[in-house]
């Protein structure tokens, strides 16, 4: 009964999570011959003397447990005799017990106190504490007579060897908390690196704040430009496999100071602070913005204008980490960290204006990266190209005076009867930046839309001869993809493949060696967005992208998109010579634009292996003329004389 009551509710010791491993333990025993190991016969040794400790603490345990629990009324010696010699008895204490309990049958009963639980509890605390130092000095006594010393040497576990995968160590139970990246995520950051090394690699910008820029009213129905575009995008890029293929930054807001490079003060105040700052601010300072208040929505919500939602407690934070984004990407580039990029923002920003936010666009985001390249890198030739169906008004207006910053854009225009109505093909830059400023300005409405043939004509003839000839240290794409299949008329109308998105890449990764960041612009049905991002990220990956139709490669541009052609080469033939010779292959396809080239480089290396037979035929005729041999006796002049 004693027996039992001692190990009633005393827990077997086991060991915890922050003792260490007795030394020749076989989780420590490991295959690979550097590492650290215990002998067999020293771990045999160590158990043996560990359960002949436990045992031998089992027992006195026991007997201190009798000696003071167990208290006998008998008058006679008989009892106590017999209760001495079951104490010194080794043998085990329940059956000492037991005897002494039959034996004493004559004698009053042995009465065994079993009320002080308190004491009982302590000494159970103290063995458990006894046997924790007894366990380490083991642990220590082990290791000093083996003498056991470590060797690190090149065949130890700590230099991996051929073949041999070494575990990366990871946090111990017993150590503190440390910001250790987790397994699972430094898996995918291994995969990431491996995409490419640095300066070849493309990277993706990208957070999850930017979904939060929405409507009061929660009823997307009739805000084409919702956070589902972001949200489907990347939603495609993971399932494709590119997203894994792609390094990937942690996201960053961007500075008032940013900000302030393409924005006046008060704009930047205005759209960028937090709803707390917002509140503090000097009402003087916003004077000179022509916006004097928001304005309520036919849904309910508020907004700058018609079109441009706002949400008092996100839409500044979200587009403060959209211009972060695209800031970060074209640093990154310009400093060789990455090649090229592609960052998947909201709200786009290539409306926006120095004082004015309008078309879903509160900060140019494209526009301030190329100034922050100009600040940091002292950049002299940036080519921004917007193929947004809408023309880029803000972009345009910032850089319309700077030379360094050739701004190429293709557009829907319909002789400005199409938003904004700005980027007529005869705006071409003031001052300094004449001739810095391109516009293809489709018009003709949508009889017939343009497509890829039309787009295909406009990069060939005007789009990749100009850029070439400019000669830029690195290229920002406004990647609008509201031209793709699907949209309607007023986002629109476009017949545009997402394929044709993928060679317009392909294309301009000839320039600037291959340094070219992509920032989604436009784009409101899902579909056509998600089909071009997935076609735009192969191509800077370097996977092969899908093949266009051959319909569209072998249909000649439209009447109306001949038109703009030829109109627009016109206009920007004394800035831009290099185009001249392409006027008149504007109305081919793209097969037949193809096909000629090929049939003229044939002709041209013709023409040049032939001219350089002649000339080699010339040299020989040259170098040995037929000449009239003289007789050692008889000199010139004597045969000048006889004749």
């Amino acid at each position: 009964v004693a027996h039992a009551h001692l190990n009633k509710g005393v827990r077997p010791l086991g060991r915890t999570k922050s003792a260490p491993l007795p030394l020749g333990h076989p989780m420590l025993q490991g295959s690979h011959p550097g590492n650290l190991t215990m002998p067999s016969a020293n771990y045999q040794e160590y158990l043996q003397e560990k359960q002949m400790y436990d045992q031998q603490q089992q027992h006195n345990l026991l007997k201190q447990h009798i000696r003071k629990t167990v208290l006998t009324r008998a008058s006679g010696r008989n009892a106590s005799a017999q209760l001495d010699e079951a104490v010194e008895v080794d043998d085990s204490a329940e059956e000492t017990f037991l005897d002494i309990s039959s034996d004493s049958s004559s004698s009053p009963p042995l009465v065994i106190d079993l009320t002080d639980r308190k004491s009982e509890e302590d000494l159970a605390a103290k063995q458990h504490r006894e046997r924790e130092l007894f366990i380490q000095q083991q642990q220590r006594d082990l290791l000093m007579r083996q003498n056991f010393t470590l060797q690190i040497s090149e065949g130890s576990a700590f230099t991996p060897r051929a073949g041999h995968m070494v575990r990366p160590l990871s946090r111990a139970l017993s150590s503190p908390l440390v910001a250790l990246v987790p397994q699972q995520q430094a898996e995918v950051m291994a995969s990431s690196m491996q995409a490419g090394k640095p300066g070849t690699a493309t990277a993706l910008a990208y957070d999850g704040l930017m979904l939060k820029h929405q409507c009061i009213c929660g009823d997307n129905s009739s805000h084409p430009e919702h956070s589902g575009r972001l949200q489907s995008i990347w939603a495609r890029l993971a399932e494709t496999g590119l997203l894994s293929r792609c390094l990937r930054y942690r996201a960053r807001k961007a500075t008032l100071e940013e900000i302030q490079s393409c924005h006046s003060e008060a704009h930047a105040l205005l759209f960028g602070t937090s709803p707390q700052n917002r509140q503090k601010l000097d009402v003087s300072k916003l004077s000179p913005l022509p916006i004097k208040s928001f304005v309520r929505l036919p849904c309910g919500g508020i907004g700058v204008d018609s079109d441009t939602t706002w949400n008092e407690l996100h839409t500044s934070s979200a587009a403060c980490m959209a211009v972060g984004c695209v800031v970060d990407l074209a640093t990154k580039s310009a400093s060789g960290e990455i090649k090229n990029g592609f960052a998947v923002v909201r709200p786009p920003g290539h409306h926006a204006e120095p004082s004015q936010a309008m078309g879903f666009c509160f900060f140019n985001s494209i526009a301030i990266a190329a100034r922050q390249l100009q600040q940091r890198f002292d950049m002299e030739r940036i080519l921004i190209l917007d193929w947004d169906v809408h023309h880029g008004n803000g972009t345009q207006q910032i850089f319309y005076n700077d030379p360094h910053v050739l701004y190429l854009s293709i557009h829907r225009h319909d002789d400005g009867n199409f938003f904004p109505g700005t980027g007529g093909p005869s705006e071409c830059g003031i001052d300094d930046g004449m001739g810095f400023n391109v516009n293809v300005a489709w018009s003709g409405g949508l009889n017939p839309p343009m497509s890829d043939a039309e787009y295909l004509a406009a990069f060939r003839t005007i789009v990749m001869p100009i850029a070439k000839d400019f000669d830029p240290e690195i290229v920002l794409v406004s990647a609008g993809f509201d031209a793709c299949n699907g949209h309607a008329a007023p986002l629109g109308g476009y017949k545009v493949s997402a394929a044709c998105f993928g060679y317009m890449t392909h294309q301009l990764l000839q320039l600037a060696g291959g340094k070219v960041i992509l920032a989604l612009e436009g784009g409101y049905d899902l579909p056509s967005i998600c089909d071009a991002a997935q076609e735009c990220v192969k191509a800077l990956i370097g996977e092969e992208t899908s093949p266009m139709s051959e319909e569209e490669l072998c249909r000649p541009p439209n009447k109306n998109a001949i038109e703009t052609l030829q109109n627009t080469i016109a206009i920007q033939n004394p800035h831009w010579p290099c185009i001249k010779k392409y006027a008149h292959t504007v109305s081919w396809s793209a097969i037949e634009a193809s096909q000629k080239e090929r049939d003229e480089s044939e002709t041209v290396t013709a023409m040049a292996s032939l001219s350089m037979k002649q000339h080699s035929a010339s040299t020989i005729q040259i170098a040995s003329p037929p000449e009239r041999r003289c007789t050692p006796m008889e000199e010139p002049m004597d045969q000048d004389e006889a004749k």
